[in-house]
C-alpha cells in the first residue's frame, strides 16, 4: 500500500475522479482540483508529497504549476501528464524539475509503479537529511579562519566544554557561524561518532513540534502512515542542536524542558518511555534574557539551555580577520568555479575592510563569491564590487539607518534573484536566509 499525500489536477471531472478513486484504493490521501490555481493554495497551506497535473489546461496550466509548487516547497514530486505525449513537452518539464512524464490516457499501473518509487524516494532522502549533518573528521583549525583575539578566545572556550555533557547556548547575529561552533564541540566531544543533528526551530511548523522532536506512531495524526523517529532518538548517543531555539512554541518548551530533566521522552501517541543520552547546544540571534523578561520563553528551560553560554562576535567587530577571511574565500570559490582568480587589489580590500556586514562572514562570503566569478582578471578590484559603488552612490549621509539597510537590502536581493536566475529557492541560499525569509522581502519591496 502507498502512503502518500497527492494532489490531482485535471479540469476533465471524469479523469480526476478515475485517478483519485484509484489512488484511494492504493492507500493515497488524495485532493482533488480542477485546476492550478486550487492545488497552490492547497499546497501553500499543508503537506503533500506528490501532485500529479494535466499539462494542458485553461489558466495555468501544468509547467507553471511545476515551478510554483517547486518555488513552494522543492521535495513535492510533479508528475505531469498529457494526451499530447510530446518530446518537447516532456524534456521541458525534466528541465524544470518534474519527477515523471505520463501520457494519456493514464496507465494506472504504470503510475502506481511511478508512485512507489517516489515513495521509496522520499523515505530515503527524509532519512538521510536528518543524518546529513554528522559532519567529517576536521579539526577546529580547518574549520575557522581568524586572527582576532576574540575569536580566539571563543574557540578555547570551545575546547574546554566540549569534553563535557553540559547544555551550550551559542549566540551571535545571523551569519556569524553558529552552527560551525556547534559542529567544532562535538567533534571535540567523545560524542564525535555518534550523529550530530541540527533542528532549524525557526522552520518546523508549530504543530508538528512534538512529532519532528519526539518521533510519532502510525495513525497519531491524520496523515502519519507510519512510526516515524524524531530528531532526538535518532541523535541518541551524540548532539543535537538546536538552531533558532527562540522560536520553539511556549507550549512545547515545558515537554523540551521535561526531556532535558528527566532524560526521557515519548513519541506521539505511544505510552513508551523511550530513555535518552544526548547532549543539547543550541544557538539563537535573540536576546534570550529579554525574552524571559517579557514572558515570551519559559525562564526554567532558558537556564537548563544556557549552562555555559558562548557568544560569537560579529564581523565588524573584528575587522582584522576579514582579510584572513577574503584570501581564503577567493581560494574556495576560484577553485569551486573554476575561475583563475588569486588575489584582491588595495582599494578593494579597502572597501571590504570599511563594510559593517549585516549578514557576517555568510555575507562577506556570497560577496566575494560573486566578485570572483564576475571578476575581468586575476585580480579582484572595486569595480567588481558593485554593490559598494551602488550603495554609495545612492546613499546619502542625511538618510536614516533604516533607509540604508533598506535599499542595502533591495540591492542584495535583487543581484541575487538575477544570479539565481528568478529561482527563490537558490537566491535564498545566496543570500543566507530562509524562502521564508526572502519571499516576505520580495513581496515588501515589490521585487519582480
Amino acid at each position: 500500500m502507498l502512503s502518500l499525500s497527492v494532489v490531482v489536477i485535471d479540469d476533465d471531472a471524469s479523469q480526476r475522479n478515475i485517478l483519485s478513486g484509484f489512488l484511494v484504493k492504493a492507500g493515497c490521501s488524495v485532493i482533488s482540483c480542477e485546476n492550478g490555481t486550487q492545488c497552490i493554495d492547497k499546497v501553500r497551506k499543508q503537506y503533500v508529497d506528490v501532485v500529479i497535473t494535466d499539462f494542458r489546461m485553461p489558466g495555468m496550466d501544468g509547467l507553471e504549476v511545476l515551478k510554483k509548487v517547486k518555488d513552494i516547497n522543492p521535495e513535492i514530486q510533479v508528475i505531469l501528464m498529457t494526451a499530447y505525449g510530446t518530446v518537447e513537452d516532456a524534456v521541458e518539464a525534466m528541465k524544470n524539475g518534474a519527477w515523471d512524464y505520463l501520457s494519456k490516457p493514464v496507465d494506472l499501473d504504470e503510475l502506481e509503479l511511478k508512485l512507489k518509487k517516489v515513495a521509496d524516494h522520499n523515505s530515503l532522502v527524509k532519512e538521510n537529511q536528518l543524518l546529513k549533518s554528522q559532519i567529517k573528521s576536521e579539526s577546529i583549525i580547518t574549520n575557522f579562519i581568524y586572527k582576532s583575539e576574540s575569536i580566539e578566545e571563543v574557540l578555547n572556550l570551545v575546547a574546554r566544554v566540549s569534553d563535557s555533557n553540559a547544555s551550550v547556548l551559542i549566540q551571535g547575529e545571523s551569519g556569524t557561524g553558529k552552527e560551525m561552533i556547534a559542529k567544532a564541540i562535538h567533534q571535540a566531544s567523545p560524542r564525535k561518532d555518534k550523529p550530530f543533528v541540527a533542528v532549524n526551530c525557526a522552520a518546523i511548523p508549530e504543530t508538528l513540534f512534538e512529532s519532528e522532536l519526539f518521533g510519532h506512531e502510525k495513525g497519531a495524526f491524520t496523515g502519519a502512515h507510519q512510526r516515524t523517529k524524531g530528531r532526538f532518538e535518532i541523535a541518541e548517543g551524540g548532539t543535537i542542536f538546536l538552531d533558532e531555539v527562540a522560536d520553539i512554541p511556549l507550549q512545547f518548551q515545558v515537554k523540551l524542558l521535561r526531556v532535558i530533566q528527566e532524560r526521557e521522552f515519548q513519541r506521539l501517541g505511544s505510552p513508551q518511555i523511550i530513555k535518552s543520552d544526548i547532549r543539547i547546544l543550541s544557538a539563537t540571534n535573540k536576546n534570550m534574557q529579554k525574552l524571559v523578561e517579557e514572558e515570551m520563553f519559559r525562564a526554567d528551560l532558558f537556564f537548563r539551555l544556557n549552562v555555559i553560554p558562548i557568544t560569537i562576535p560579529p564581523l565588524r567587530k573584528r575587522r582584522e580577520d576579514i582579510p584572513e577571511l577574503v584570501e581564503y574565500f577567493i581560494k574556495k570559490h576560484s577553485r569551486i568555479n573554476r575561475r583563475d582568480v588569486s588575489a584582491i587589489s588595495t582599494e578593494g580590500l579597502d572597501v571590504l575592510l570599511k563594510y559593517d556586514y549585516p549578514g557576517n562572514v555568510r555575507e562577506l562570503e556570497n560577496i566575494i563569491e560573486r566578485a570572483v566569478i564576475l571578476a575581468r582578471n586575476q585580480v579582484i578590484t572595486r569595480d567588481d564590487l558593485p554593490i559598494f559603488s551602488a550603495v554609495s552612490s545612492s546613499l546619502t549621509l542625511n538618510e536614516s539607518m533604516p533607509a540604508r539597510v533598506e535599499h542595502l537590502e533591495k540591492i542584495l536581493i535583487a543581484e541575487a534573484m538575477q544570479n539565481a536566475h528568478g529561482v527563490q529557492t537558490k537566491a535564498a541560499e545566496l543570500l543566507g536566509i530562509s524562502e521564508r525569509v526572502l519571499r516576505y522581502k520580495l513581496g515588501k519591496y515589490e521585487i519582480s
